[in-house]
């Protein structure tokens, strides 16, 4: 994944567009991709910065490759890739130990005279002899935890050269909208499917039908996000190959440029940007995971449900992510929220108000309390993990104030 300084976009009359290789522009690509995942395979045991160098050279008379499109092979190159990161601190032990014993012949010169007696190469050999290590030990190991230096262990290349290819446009599309303050996507065909990986990246989103099987889903952007905003962008990029695979879409992108203004950035299905990825998780995010963990399929009564519904009513839409039912026919609906704004979480209370008639428990962090979001009364605060306790007691006091319904009749 790049980083928004791999970035390579144009802004003209208002649009955005992103750096793309095309195979009518860029057929030549083809052989530099081969040639650069050679230089990853045949590069074990070398320095990060000796991979990079030999990317750079292999692009150095090719004049239509700019400086930040090579950093951004490199970076795709360095995600598939496992380095030496020195996890135990030798480095910095070894470092202390080879200075501090080198103090003692300060100043070290290429050419002794009477002045300046200690010779560079010999001090080296004789303090390498004092650490009982070879002079290419201290080399290899002296800078193993600076990035640059990091040594090449493994690396799991693409399928192909069109792989990296392609994974390139998708990477500078997912850069792209770092700067983005907000997201549209219109949803028809893998409605339920682009919600479930919109849920599972934890992304701030406003659901609004717009015709049968048809909606409207708005995301809050990284860029109008105030607190964890690398974090958020991150997942915001995640969720862009997953919306890729899907079909039925469109989606429109409201973007931050560097001159304080904004542009807009256009993607369908039929840009013909391609992605693979393996079916979602079966939980949004590690936080529900260990909630239903702990919950159980049942507990005193209540049954678990994950999948959520789909509730409607005129022009907003409302999915939540867990259903509890208990054996006596109550249900209660579940929503939890990861990221979060002020006005994220009212926007949140005002739909539980228009879905009033649904019990419904918003589960929200505790932090939020100290943003100025006061709880309701069916509101369900969190540290890191849900509990069960203060859980099991909303949910008895919803059902002794619910009759029993059932949501089969009243969901889309």
């Amino acid at each position: 994944m790049l980083t928004s300084e791999h970035a390579i976009v144009e802004y003209k009359a208002g649009q955005a567009y992103p750096d793309r290789l095309t195979q009518k522009t860029h057929e030549h690509y083809v052989e530099y991709a081969q040639r650069i995942l050679s230089i990853y395979r045949q590069g074990l045991g070398k320095q990060r910065r000796e991979l990079h160098h030999a990317v750079e050279t292999l692009f150095s008379e090719e004049p239509d490759c700019p400086i930040r499109r090579i950093q951004a092979f490199c970076k795709l190159l360095d995600d598939q890739s496992t380095f030496h990161t020195d996890p135990r601190g030798e480095a910095s032990r070894l470092r202390l130990k080879v200075f501090t014993a080198a103090a003692a012949y300060h100043p070290l010169v290429r050419q002794p005279d009477q002045l300046f007696e200690h010779e560079q190469g010999q001090t080296r050999n004789r303090i390498a002899t004092d650490l009982n290590l070879s002079h290419d030990d201290i080399e290899q190991h002296l800078y193993a935890d600076v990035i640059p230096f990091q040594r090449l262990l493994a690396f799991e290349p693409y399928a192909d050269a069109a792989a990296l290819l392609s994974r390139y446009n998708v990477a500078q599309i997912q850069a792209c909208l770092y700067r983005a303050e907000r997201v549209t996507v219109i949803a028809t065909d893998d409605f339920k499917t682009i919600l479930r990986y919109a849920k599972l990246a934890r992304l701030l989103h406003e659901i609004t039908p717009l015709a049968p099987s048809k909606y409207q889903i708005v995301f809050s952007g990284p860029a109008s996000i105030l607190r964890e905003t690398r974090r958020y962008g991150v997942n915001f990029a995640r969720f862009l190959p997953a919306l890729l695979a899907c079909k039925g879409w469109q989606m429109t992108a409201v973007l931050r440029t560097p001159w304080r203004t904004t542009a807009r950035l256009h993607l369908t299905e039929q840009d013909g940007f391609t992605s693979h990825l393996p079916p979602p998780d079966e939980f949004d995010s590690d936080l529900e995971q260990a909630f239903a963990k702990k919950f159980g399929p049942i507990r005193d009564g209540w049954q678990l449900i994950r999948e959520g519904e789909i509730l409607s009513d005129r022009q907003t839409a409302f999915v939540p992510d867990f259903v509890f039912r208990h054996e006596d026919g109550t249900q209660v609906l579940m929503e939890i929220v990861g990221f979060w704004t002020p006005e994220y979480l009212q926007h949140k209370r005002e739909v539980i108000r228009r879905f009033r008639q649904y019990p419904i428990l918003l589960a929200v962090p505790e932090k939020s309390l100290r943003e100025g979001a006061v709880p309701g009364e069916n509101i369900l605060l969190y540290k890191t993990r849900l509990q069960l306790k203060p859980l099991m007691e909303l949910l008895e006091k919803t059902r002794a104030k619910a009759s029993p319904r059932s949501l089969d009749d009243k969901a889309l």
